[in-house]
């Protein structure tokens, strides 16, 4: 067991004076419906003005060689046989059946539009849901083992619920994927909600002791691992949802560096190969501000950089704001932004590995994107993107798809995502409908990528500001 972490020593008190800083304005701020990317996107507006110009680190003369050769990505090939091509997917937006947590009692507040119910019913259906992504030629399945449903008391565990994740993840590894396991996916149990969360000094020992207990039990399926799922947005999540004060931000900014850096380690003694990461969310002109500080913090303990693309903003389209009115499918979901995203950490960081964790593109229930973007167009648009920023010299070395399956967007059900979609509020049969998503990946995986020839469907942005100034002053053409 992993203990005496309380959030002191691990990290400089400038994280929490960033961290308070940027958030002290969302402070009791509520939203319904599609609080996924809203809360960050909130704090969009403060930081851009903060960052324009700013270019702290560009490594290995990457940057140099990318502007001096803007073309050299129309050369793009077929990725190598090892890429991972994958599916994302979180416990309590597919499982259902969900136990107290800090997100259920969220769920049933009343703030929100839809509580969470069955969700698309994973629990009982994920042997099935394994074979859609297999029949696809899919190799790596993200899934998050739920702590919420192995201890729903403390020290008390479920051994049914453990003996679910041992089959699910099996499943996996049977159907010949490579598990993903994200250790938090912003859920915690009803009992260390009552006592504060990460505001509590001991919430860091209650974490690793279960992080401490996932890690020991599946190490030996080889999985990838991510330790928080978007820890900037985990914080914002917890102000909104009202589980911690903004002025304790900082607080658990470094609770949540401590952790991972110790859970990182443990893993590491156990698997000296292990892939391990935290995924961040990529918010176009704000990452220098937003994500840089904590993930600093965490560098030198991660094995790949992991990134969540979903929307861009540039010159002559910002309708990327939609994503924080709580309309997202009517937010920008242009592809090339994923480039940008990928530069800026390549830029950053150039030692480490890139992985597209979480992308994709939300629709209103289903129905046709009012600008015409099609899922599989996007798809392969993404892929495009990715394979331009391998052609660049980034060393990208996956790409998942969020997600399988529609699931439930922390608090509503309306944003569709899935390459399989479900009606989970009027259809009590939770069918799974394919859409154009499902054929355009299985071709693509099936020829490691689109080919040479292949032209967006959208073109770049001639201005893009997913990562300015520098995505508009190097444009990838």
């Amino acid at each position: 067991m992993l203990g005496g972490f309380r959030g002191s020593g691990e990290c400089p008190a400038s994280l929490g004076n960033v961290y308070e800083g940027v958030l002290m304005g969302y402070r009791g701020v509520e939203h319904r419906g599609f609080p996924r990317r809203t809360a960050l996107w909130g704090m969009v507006g403060a930081a851009a003005g903060g960052i324009v110009g700013v270019r702290t680190v560009i490594g290995s003369g990457l940057a140099e060689a990318i502007s001096q050769s803007p073309d050299v990505g129309h050369l793009i090939g077929a990725v190598p046989h090892g890429f991972f091509w994958g599916v994302a997917s979180a416990g309590f937006q597919c499982e259902g059946s969900s136990p107290d947590s800090n997100w259920l009692r969220r769920s049933n507040s009343g703030k929100v539009d839809d509580p969470v119910s069955t969700a698309v019913d994973f629990r009982h259906r994920y042997r099935s849901d394994i074979e859609l992504a297999r029949q696809m030629g899919v190799t790596v399945y993200r899934v998050s083992v739920e702590w919420a449903r192995i201890e729903p008391k403390p020290g008390v565990l479920d051994q049914r619920e453990l003996a679910y994740y041992d089959d699910m993840i099996g499943a996996i590894v049977a159907a010949g994927m490579r598990p993903m396991i994200t250790i938090d996916h912003w859920v915690y149990p009803g009992w260390a909600a009552d006592r504060g969360g990460w505001a509590n000094a001991h919430m860091p020992d209650w974490w690793l002791a279960n992080a401490t207990r996932v890690v020991e039990r599946y190490i030996h399926h080889k999985p990838l691992w991510i330790t928080i799922n978007e820890p900037t947005t985990y914080l914002s999540q917890e102000i909104q949802i009202g589980m911690l004060p903004a002025m304790s931000a900082g607080v658990m900014a470094e609770r949540l560096v401590g952790v991972h850096r110790r859970i990182y380690d443990h893993i590491h003694r156990l698997d000296g190969s292990a892939m391990v990461s935290s995924n961040v969310a990529y918010i176009p002109t704000a990452e220098t501000i937003i994500d840089i500080p904590l993930l600093d913090k965490m560098a030198d303990k991660l094995d790949f950089i992991g990134v969540d693309y979903y929307h861009s903003v540039s010159v002559s389209d910002t309708s990327a704001w939609h994503a924080a009115a709580g309309d997202p499918w009517n937010a920008s979901a242009s592809a090339d932004g994923l480039y940008y995203a990928l530069r800026h950490y390549a830029w950053r960081y150039p030692k480490l590995p890139l992985y597209v964790v979480e992308t994709g593109m939300a629709t209103d229930n289903g129905k046709p994107r009012s600008d015409g973007y099609r899922r599989g167009d996007q798809l392969r648009d993404l892929i495009y993107w990715t394979q331009r920023a391998r052609a660049d010299g980034m060393n990208v070395i996956g790409f998942n798809y969020w997600s399988l399956t529609d699931n439930y967007e922390w608090g509503s059900y309306r944003p569709r995502l899935g390459l399989y979609t479900v009606d989970v509020v009027t259809d009590r049969s939770l069918r799974r409908r394919p859409t154009d998503g499902v054929d355009a990946y299985r071709q693509t995986i099936a020829s490691r990528g689109v080919g040479s020839a292949y032209t967006p469907t959208r073109p770049a942005d001639s201005c893009s500001l997913a990562d300015a100034p520098d995505s508009c002053t190097q444009p990838v053409h």
